[in-house]
């Protein structure tokens, strides 16, 4: 070391002739630099002298070379002339290693300075920068998270390296470039080197390799194409380290992906899952619009397979009210998918996602369908769409086919749900039926309830009813739902017939038409016709092995089949049905019974009573009439002696009147009281009633005024049978009635014609008169025996009437409206036997 000291300005001097880079550094920091070195750094001298060495070299040698220059200030570490090489940050943010020569001097008030003198290296070779530069770019993968993240930075890596660089990808049938770009002209190579999992070089029109296809990691997925200047089989062992890296960090972010995107299945699976679980299911579009979110998709639909099969057909869809213009287009898109699907489900081909393009006017381009199974039988395909470019992968397929599971849950919820409140609903229409039918007691009421309940239970469009005439062998119609009800009950069938009734009568089972169209016979087509009816169900109503009739329902929207559950829940309502008729009958039965009874008990109470009245009555007729004849003998002598005048002729004529009156009073009493069995034989109704109206006229004065008698007979009406005198005594009494009601005169209308009433083919005779009426609080007495409004009359005549109907098994009825007139109302049975005295 020299002993000359030197000052701050001799350092300056002694250093800046030097052309390489030096620096004198006093306790650390840099006293003094000459140009080589402020050129070195790129830096002004005020931002380097003063400052610690230190911060003049690379970090990563900081504490070597702190603890180095410790060493030698302390003396503890000898001068030696060894160049130290250390790495120093250059100007244009490059790193240069420099070789440093150390030199002590001292200075001149004391203490001792570092002459540093800087050498620097020739650059490094071109392979050396190239590992580093590899080096570095594989740390860097490390914090890489992703899949498309290393790839980015395996990439610049690359070509920060000087190296132009691609990335294919084989998608299981061929290489493709993730860049989009053209394939090389070579590509084959790139194959052979995926196939060997080793590095192919290419350019076989060059001396030397211009290119390189390496395997990321071995024999994976993805093939790095590598072109640069140094390419060549002595460095493909680098280059291979160097996929293998990039090979592992893609397997790392892989694993890592699918790990969060399992950890992220799993909680949307599960709350699918819970949202499926909810106490009510939710509804399938609900459902739809939960998977489309999830999988990111822009629409979704459901296909399902018919309840009485075929092909698969659109349920329902999300998300393409704004894609399709009906019902129709929704199902041509939807349909895409759904028929391949049928088979194994997986990812929209090429093919699919431009058909889908089209018809979605470029909105969808692409898709994922799963199967829909049950009982290991496609039922159904679920699908989610995309936009073109936004392709599904095998995970998203993998994904939807577990929500496609969820989905089968689903509708299995929402069937058994459904089925339960069908099953509800039934139990409670039959228990209705149970009660109504129970409560009551007329078959035709329970026909017409029992009709329009079958239209709601079994959803079908009509229901008729036919009753079994055992007598005539027929089919009845008895009731029918609302549309048809009055019509049907003109309907009779033979039972020997071949319409889809009679065949059930018969047969005694259930017979189904499901297409009427179709099918062409074994129904009435007439009655087909008429009712407009597509599909046909009959079924028998028998109790205790007996043909009660039968019941048809008909369908008229559409062709339909009519399953086992629907035709067993049919016949069990036809079973109540039956039971219900069958207690109604017997109940009209014993009703009938019960009134015949009734009826024969009342008959035998009348004739006693008559009986005893007649006794009565032909007593004190015997012991009247023989007093009244001395009076009528009397009464004709005093006139034939006295020849009075005056009063006394007065209390004569008053005499006779009431002797007369009483005389009739008895007569009437015995013909009331005598019991008679009439004759019946078939009598023309048109003579009868001129003879009696005739007779009235003359018996109730109407020839002393302007009373005029209108009489209209049905035409083609057939001989009725009846007692010819006992009827003309009938009518005779109201027509006097009639005619004495009406003191001025007015119009007596007698009208004969052919009805319908209880269910029997009957005449009715309706006498109407224009008399002031009778007041209703007395209308239901004019039948009683001895009751009347005359001052002349005996109040038997009507009486007397009403018991001559009532012995031809007919009945009178009367009705009359107070200042307008009365009308009485003789009905008798045309279909009675005649009789002989």
């Amino acid at each position: 070391m020299s002993t000359k000291r030197y000052s701050e300005a001799d350092l300056r001097a002694l250093i800046e002739p030097f052309g390489n880079p030096m620096v004198a550094v006093v306790d650390g920091r840099v006293s003094a630099v000459n140009a080589a070195y402020l050129a070195m750094l790129g830096l002004p001298r005020e931002q380097v002298e003063g400052r610690s060495v230190m911060d003049f070299v690379q970090p990563e040698e900081r504490s070597r070379l702190s603890e180095r220059y410790r060493l030698l200030e302390s003396g503890d570490a000898p001068m030696v002339p060894q160049t130290q090489v250390y790495q120093v940050p250059c100007a244009g943010g490059i790193t240069r290693e420099v070789a440093l020569f150390s030199t002590r001097v001292q200075l001149e008030g004391g203490g001792s300075a570092l002459l540093l003198n800087c050498l620097l290296m020739q650059d490094r070779q071109p392979e050396m920068t190239v590992a580093e530069c590899l080096v570095d770019t594989s740390a860097s993968l490390v914090s890489a998270h992703s899949e498309d993240a290393v790839r980015r930075v395996a990439l610049k890596g690359l070509q920060d390296a000087g190296f132009r660089v691609r990335l294919l990808r084989w998608d299981g049938e061929r290489l493709l470039a993730r860049d989009g770009e053209p394939l090389p002209e070579d590509v084959r190579l790139g194959l052979e080197s995926l196939s060997d999992g080793r590095p192919v070089f290419g350019g076989a029109d060059r001396a030397s390799p211009t290119h390189v296809y390496i395997p990321v990691g071995g024999p994976q997925d993805e093939v790095l194409w590598v072109q640069g200047s140094w390419v060549a089989p002595r460095h493909g062992s680098v280059l291979t380290l160097f996929a293998k890296v990039v090979g592992a960090a893609l397997t790392d972010a892989r694993v890592q992906a699918d790990g969060a995107r399992s950890r992220w299945e799993m909680e949307a699976v599960a709350q699918v899952a819970r949202f499926v679980a909810q106490p009510v299911p939710p509804s399938l579009e609900d459902f739809l619009a939960r998977v489309a979110d999830l999988l990111q998709g822009s629409a979704a639909a459901l296909h399902l397979t018919p309840p009485q099969g075929g092909a698969l057909a659109l349920a329902t869809h999300v998300g393409l009210a704004d894609l399709v213009r009906d019902g129709e287009h929704a199902a041509r898109l939807t349909g895409l998918l759904a028929v391949a699907a049928a088979g194994e489900g997986g990812l929209s081909t090429q093919a699919q996602g431009a058909a889908l393009g089209d018809l979605s006017g470029g909105r969808l381009g692409c898709g994922a369908v799963a199967r829909l199974t049950r009982g290991g039988e496609v039922c159904g395909t679920l699908q989610v769409l995309r936009a073109a470019g936004h392709a599904f992968d095998t995970r998203d397929v993998r994904l939807l086919g577990t929500l496609a599971e969820l989905l089968v849950t689903l509708l299995e919820q929402r069937r058994l749900r459904a089925e339960s409140s069908r099953q509800l609903a039934e139990t409670r229409l039959l228990l209705d039926l149970a009660r109504t039918t129970s409560g009551v007691l007329e078959t035709s009421s329970i026909l017409d309830v029992a009709s329009d309940f079958l239209v709601h239970l079994l959803d079908v469009s009509n229901c008729y009813i036919m009753l079994y005439d055992e007598g005539a062998k027929l089919l009845r119609g008895a009731a029918a739902s609302t549309a048809h009800r009055d019509f049907f009950r003109t309907v009779v069938l033979p039972l020997h017939g071949d319409s889809l009734a009679t065949r059930v009568a018969r047969e005694r089972r259930p017979i189904a038409v499901e297409d009427v169209a179709a099918s062409g016979s074994g129904f009435d087509s007439h009655l087909a016709q008429r009712f407009g009816e597509k599909a046909l169900l009959a079924l028998p109503l028998t109790s205790r092995e007996e043909l009660i009739g039968v019941v048809v329902v008909d369908d008229t929207r559409r062709p339909r089949a009519f399953g086992p559950e629907l035709i067993e829940l049919a016949e069990a309502t036809c079973g109540q049905l039956a039971l219900s008729i069958a207690n109604a009958r017997l109940y009209e039965s014993l009703w009938a019974s019960y009134a015949e009874l009734a009826a024969t008990r009342a008959e035998m109470v009348k004739r006693e009573r008559l009986a005893a009245l007649g006794e009565l009555s032909a007593i004190v007729a015997h012991e009247v009439r023989n007093p009244l004849g001395v009076i009528f003998n009397a009464v004709a002598s005093l006139r034939r002696l006295l020849d009075p005048g005056g009063d006394a002729a007065m209390l004569l004529d008053i005499l006779g009147e009431e002797s007369d009156r009483l005389n009739r009073i008895v007569g009437d009493l015995l013909d009331y009281t005598r019991p008679r069995d009439p004759v019946l034989q078939h009598e023309d109704l048109g003579r009868v009633l001129q003879d009696s109206l005739e007779a009235a006229r003359v018996q109730g004065g109407g020839a002393d005024r302007p009373v005029h008698i209108q009489s209209d007979v049905e035409p083609g009406l057939p001989p009725v049978p009846m007692d010819r005198r006992l009827i003309r005594q009938a009518l005779v009494n109201v027509a006097v009635n009639a005619i004495q009601s009406m003191p001025q005169g007015g119009m007596v209308q007698v009208r004969a014609r052919r009805e319908a009433y209880a269910g029997k083919d009957q005449l009715r005779i309706d006498v109407a008169d224009q008399g002031p009426g009778i007041p209703a609080e007395l209308l239901h007495r004019v039948f009683e025996p001895f009751f009347t409004t005359k001052a002349q009359g005996t109040g038997l005549g009507l009486a007397v009437v009403k018991r001559i109907l009532e012995e031809h098994r007919g009945e009178i009825a009367v009705e009359s409206t107070p200042g307008r007139g009365t009308t009485f109302t003789f009905r008798l049975p045309l279909s009675q036997p005649p009789s002989f005295p």
